[in-house]
């Protein structure tokens, strides 16, 4: 579904590649983590996947379609989960889902339908006519969730899908992405809660400082590293245990 090829960014001014020469393949419907520290690349790579960011070198095809041929088909077929709220508070639920159906062509009754369905498998039927601005994060989070799928993308790209939520609505958001990708989504997913990616992811890749040291099955990582018991401790091994502050 994914293919990357030396794919690499530089921002302006910077004295150092964000990302250097990544290559991978990602699998139809795989659920594939890309886990490292701050500062270490995730964001910038998943913004070049999305289109958001144009490589400085290098180049990647979702599904057959690439970033330099065929762009505006290529942002029909993804959906993006930012890391930051992507919804106007000051609108309710609804008119916030409808204004992102539309965005993406979809209308009328088919788009009432296909929100009314996300809405009540989120558990937020009750709240679809309020404000955003009076939401909790974990609700923020279910409806940028819907937002991004209405038009049922191929493939799902979430950059900490499940930062700051309560445990119920962190489990009502993993659910609803299991769903999703047993019904043919492919999922691309940050995060650094380490736990939850070894059990819901079915590949992980860990990138430090813009490279992809590893990638695989969790339980492969695992098994591969010495002494290791869980992914968290794969990660430490493979990064450090240095602190990544950054600006």
């Amino acid at each position: 579904m994914i293919t990357i090829n030396q794919l690499s960014k530089k921002y302006k001014g910077a004295e150092n590649y964000s990302v250097s020469g990544i290559d991978l393949v990602i699998e139809n419907q795989e659920i594939f983590g890309l886990l490292g520290p701050n500062g270490a690349g995730k964001t910038t790579l998943i913004s070049m996947l999305s289109s958001l960011l144009k490589p400085t070198e290098g180049s990647f095809s979702i599904n057959g379609l690439t970033y330099k041929k065929d762009k505006n088909k290529l942002k029909q077929i993804i959906g993006i989960v930012p890391q930051e709220y992507a919804l106007y508070p000051s609108l309710t639920a609804y008119e916030n889902l409808f204004y992102l159906g539309s965005m993406y062509g979809l209308k009328g009754n088919n788009l009432k339908g296909l929100i009314e369905q996300h809405i009540q498998v989120l558990g937020l039927t009750e709240f679809l006519n309020k404000k955003i601005v009076h939401f909790s994060g974990g609700m923020k989070r279910r409806v940028n969730l819907i937002g991004s799928i209405l038009h049922n993308p191929k493939v799902l790209f979430l950059d900490e899908p499940t930062v700051g939520v309560d445990v119920q609505s962190k489990n009502a958001i993993i659910h609803h992405l299991k769903e999703l990708n047993k019904n043919g989504t492919t999922i691309v997913y940050t995060s650094h809660h380490l736990n939850e990616a070894e059990h819901f992811c079915t590949r992980v890749g860990i990138i430090d400082h813009g490279k992809l040291i590893c990638k695989g099955k969790p339980t492969e990582l695992i098994d591969q590293e010495k002494g290791a018991r869980n992914l968290e401790e794969v990660f430490i091994a493979k990064t450090g245990k240095a602190l990544r502050d950054y600006v």
